[in-house]
Order: C-alpha cells, then structure tokens, then sequence
C-alpha cells in the first residue's frame, strides 16, 4: 500500500506534497523539487546569467525551503514562496560575486562567456537562419547584457524581472517588498537609463 502511495505523487497537489514531507516522507519533497526545478533554475539563469550558478542558487533555494517548509503558511502558492527564497538566494548571490568582481563588468567578461553566451540555446534554435542576421541577433544580445550591467542593482533587478521573467507589477512589488507605485517609478527609470545606454553603445 504505502509503495502504491509512492508511485502517485506527481498527481498529487504540492499542498498534498508539502504535508506529506512534513510527515517525514521526503520522496514528496524530491517530487516538490522536480515539478518546479525547471521553472525555479529557468528564471536564475536570467537572473545570473550563467548556468552554472543558477543551478546552485537553486540547490541552495531547494534546501533553504526545505528546512523551512513548517514555516508555510499557504497563503501564496509554493512556487511563490519558492521563487521569493531564491530571489533573495539570488541577490546574495550577485552581490558576493560583485564584491569579487570588484563591482565591474568589462567587455572582456562579455567576451570571455559570462552574459549571453550562458544562453547559447537562444541561437540554437535559429541556427538554420541567415548567418548575417543571427550575427546581427548575438550583437544585440550582448549589448543589451552589457548595458544592463551598467545598471544599479536595483534597477536590473526589475528589468529582469519584468521585461525578462515577464512577471506582473503586484508579484514584484510582492518578492522586492515596495509599493506598486516605486516600482513603475523605479522600472520607467531603469528602462530610461538603459535607452540610453544603448543609443550610446559602439560596435564592439
């Protein structure tokens, strides 16, 4: 019976999921971990842009949850909260690795991998294009990375996620703890600064 319990857990709700691993059941967890592992790692290696370390990000987000799933209350979704313990997952994350980059991109970080090329599926999917105009696409690319780095922190933060994770003014206001109102005013800056970076940019 309690092998037969096993074999239906992805039918079951992560509600469901998260009593079960309360209960010391940490098959339900592992099954917690794969229904959102994709989604959770997808939006760090925006957030990161580098898949390497979005993947630990989100192995310490995953235990993180883990060892304070009784502090659940249920009044969001699980990926919510998730998401909300790997943004702030995220964030140290980036800040260390400022503080080891001495707060600086260069173009040579650029060159070397660290921005779009952590991305190469986006190119892949149109390798059977115009070889002019993907070179004209990874251009753009990398001058849309690197003049996002030039940004304040604050300010990638909620370009990437609005303009890249697509997420709605109430959930970021929700994950970054500010009013609606500071975000718009926050985002029509970043976006601001960031047109006018690019009509600065050179060809590198």
């Amino acid at each position: 019976m309690k092998d037969n319990a096993k074999t239906q857990l992805p039918e079951l709700s992560d509600e469901d999921l998260i009593q079960r691993t309360l209960e010391g059941e940490t098959r339900a967890y592992d099954e917690l971990v794969r229904r959102h592992s994709r989604k959770l790692t997808s939006m760090l290696v925006s957030m990161l842009n580098n898949e390497a370390d979005a993947y630990d990000v989100a192995q310490m987000s995953f235990l993180k949850a883990f060892h304070s799933l009784r502090y659940f209350k249920g009044q969001s979704s699980f990926y919510t909260w998730l998401y909300s313990i790997a943004l702030n997952q995220g964030r140290n994350f980036l800040r260390k690795r400022r503080r080891e980059r001495n707060s600086s991109y260069s173009l040579d970080n650029t060159e070397n991998g660290d921005p779009l090329e952590k991305n190469a599926e986006l190119s892949d999917t149109n390798r059977s294009s115009d070889p002019v105009r993907q070179a004209q696409i990874a251009d753009l690319r990398k001058k849309l990375t690197h003049a996002i780095s030039q940004l304040s922190p604050a300010h990638q933060e909620v370009i990437n996620l609005c303009d890249i994770q697509g997420l709605s003014y109430p959930e970021i206001a929700k994950f970054i703890n500010i009013s609606e109102g500071t975000l718009r005013s926050r985002l029509h800056y970043a976006r601001r600064q960031l047109q006018g970076i690019l009509a600065e940019e050179r060809p590198y």
